[in-house]
C-alpha cells in the first residue's frame, strides 16, 4: 500500500484547527522527546539556533539566552500564540516568522543549530525538509530531530490503520527512520530513544 499524501493544505487546516489546544493536547504526551532535545541543544551552546516548524513556541524560553533564535512555521494562528509566549517571556533574542520550512529564506550555513521538533512527519515532503535543514546549517552546526518514527511492533499495526486519517490530519503515520534519516546525507552522531515505549527519537546530525 502506498503512503498516504499529506499536501500543505491539509498541515495549514490541522494547524488552524489545533492551534487553541495543542499545547494541552500534546504539551505532556511529546514532552519527554523535547526535555532530551533541549538538552542536546544546551550542550552544545549554539550562537544561533533556527527552529523550523515551530507551532506555539513551547520550546523558545528554554534555548540558551546568548543565542540569536528564530521560529518559522505554516501556520499564522500557532504563529499568534508563539508570539504571545515570547512577549511573555520578554525574549528579546527571538522572533518568528511565516514560511514555508521546505523552502525558507535564509543564507546557506546561516544557523549552527537547526532544530525540528516533531515536524519532519507532518510536511509534504520530509526529504525536502532535511535538505533545506542541512542547507541552513553551518558546516560544523548540528541538525536536531525529535520525531515519531515507525517500526515498533507494539505500535505497527495502529499505525496502519491510523495512516489514512492521519494524512488528513497533516500528519505521516507511518513514517521510517531508515527512508527519512538512514538513508539520508544526514551524518547521524547520536540517536536516544524518547516518549512512550520509544515510540520517538531524538536525533542529532551534522550537515
Amino acid at each position: 500500500m502506498s503512503e498516504q499524501k499529506v499536501t500543505l493544505a491539509d498541515v495549514k487546516t490541522s494547524y488552524k484547527r489545533w492551534a487553541g489546544v495543542y499545547d494541552r493536547v500534546f504539551g505532556a504526551v511529546l514532552q519527554d522527546g523535547r526535555n532530551k532535545l533541549l538538552r542536546k541543544v544546551a550542550k552544545l551552546q549554539p550562537k544561533s539556533i533556527i527552529e523550523i516548524g515551530v507551532g506555539t513556541g513551547l520550546l523558545l524560553p528554554h534555548y540558551p539566552p546568548t543565542a540569536r533564535v528564530v521560529g518559522v512555521d505554516v501556520s499564522e494562528d500557532m504563529l499568534t500564540i508563539a508570539r504571545e509566549r515570547i512577549a511573555k517571556h520578554n525574549l528579546t533574542n527571538t522572533r518568528v516568522e511565516l514560511s514555508d520550512g521546505e523552502s525558507l529564506p535564509f543564507k546557506d550555513g546561516e544557523f549552527e543549530c537547526v532544530v525540528l521538533p516533531y515536524v519532519i512527519s507532518v510536511t509534504p515532503n520530509p526529504k525536502a525538509l532535511l535538505h533545506e535543514a542541512m542547507r541552513l546549517c553551518s558546516a560544523d552546526g548540528h541538525v536536531i530531530i525529535a520525531n515519531h518514527f515507525s517500526g515498533s511492533k507494539t505500535w505497527a499495526l495502529l499505525e496502519k490503520v491510523a495512516e489514512p486519517i492521519a494524512a488528513k490530519i497533516g500528519f505521516h503515520s507511518n513514517f521510517s527512520y531508515d527512508e527519512h534519516i538512514g538513508q539520508s546525507p544526514l551524518k547521524v552522531v547520536e540517536v536516544e530513544p524518547a516518549n512512550l515505549l520509544g515510540l520517538s527519537k531524538v536525533v542529532v546530525g551534522k550537515p
